[in-house]
């Protein structure tokens, strides 16, 4: 386990490299030079050619691209992502503080998400073709197709105002979490149960089902067994679910006035705010490469053949 561990956190190395690379270069794809970004924040009337030239010798963005991408690598990996455009101060003292928001939000969400789509799902699995297996389905069906800005608007209206239970800004209290996870929750627990319900319904058809009955097994330990190792297509599933959340926290985010990365984006893209974006870009496809190598290592801990195929 562990050989197979360290084989899997090698990988990780080039495909690291690669998006570092690709993340540090987006840069690049704006049709705004950065220097001009920086001289619009710092409030300058006149912006000249001689003016950016210098103010990109000062950025240092007149030296060659592997030199840049090198020294801004070396001091990523210590955090270091440079200095917003717009206010002048460190990435990580803007990026640090929201991400910490955001993995609040991401957390609590995922939790919930994850005991509720396995609950869902073994019951709509034994249930299969009942009414309570397609009542499930269909509500989760229409509750997943609705658009998340839509749902949060029509639960700060109910819940908010016209109830006033809950507060529909901020992250002060424990209510405050109440409507945002709630609508995180709706739009990823009707989809990741259904992976349950299918893995549970595969594994009901197997052969050692069938023995397990033939032997006198009770339905409790069998469903157990049965839960066990559908939980290895899940897990893969379930390890993904914290980054994409990660990701789209955007419109919760800033529906409830969440101050997290999902704030902070859409404020550093309407500012071009290039360091702060790159920065984000680069911690998401981290987390999703993380969490993918944290899956596959817990499917190989609970399936030992998976360890043979690296």
């Amino acid at each position: 386990m562990a050989l197979y561990t360290l084989k899997r956190v090698g990988a990780l190395t080039p495909l690291l490299v690669v998006i570092s690379f690709l993340t540090f270069v987006l840069n690049g794809l704006s049709p705004m030079d950065p220097a001009e970004v920086v001289l619009h924040a710092q409030g300058v009337p006149t912006i000249t050619d001689e003016l950016i030239a210098a103010t990109r010798a000062e950025l240092g963005m007149d030296r060659p691209l592997l030199i840049r991408y090198g020294d801004w690598l070396l001091a990523s990996l210590q955090l270091d992502f440079g200095d917003s455009f717009i206010t002048g101060k460190p990435v990580w003292s803007l990026l640090g503080p929201a991400l910490l928001n955001t993995m609040k939000l991401t957390l609590v969400s995922s939790l919930f998400i994850v005991v509720l789509s396995i609950a869902l799902g073994v019951v709509c699995a034994l249930k299969e073709g009942k009414w309570l297996d397609l009542s499930v389905r269909g509500v989760s069906f229409l509750l997943t197709s609705m658009p998340a800005y839509w749902l949060a608007a029509l639960m700060v209206w109910y819940f908010a105002v016209k109830l006033d239970l809950l507060p529909t800004s901020g992250m002060d209290t424990a209510g405050s979490y109440v409507l945002p996870v709630a609508v995180i929750v709706i739009g990823y627990a009707g989809i990741y149960f259904r992976v349950i319900r299918s893995s549970m319904l595969s594994n009901l058809n197997e052969d050692y089902v069938l023995y397990g009955r033939a032997c006198g097994m009770s339905e409790r330990k069998l469903t157990l067994y049965v839960l066990r190792n559908s939980l290895q297509v899940a897990v893969s599933v379930f390890g993904l679910a914290i980054p994409i959340i990660l990701g789209s926290t955007v419109v919760v985010e800033n529906i409830f006035a969440w101050p997290g990365l999902g704030t902070l984006t859409v404020n550093s893209i309407l500012g071009r705010d290039f360091p702060v974006i790159q920065a984000y870009v680069l911690v998401l496809a981290v987390a999703f490469v993380l969490f993918n190598t944290v899956s596959d290592v817990m499917n190989a801990a609970m399936n030992p053949r998976l360890r043979k195929e690296l």
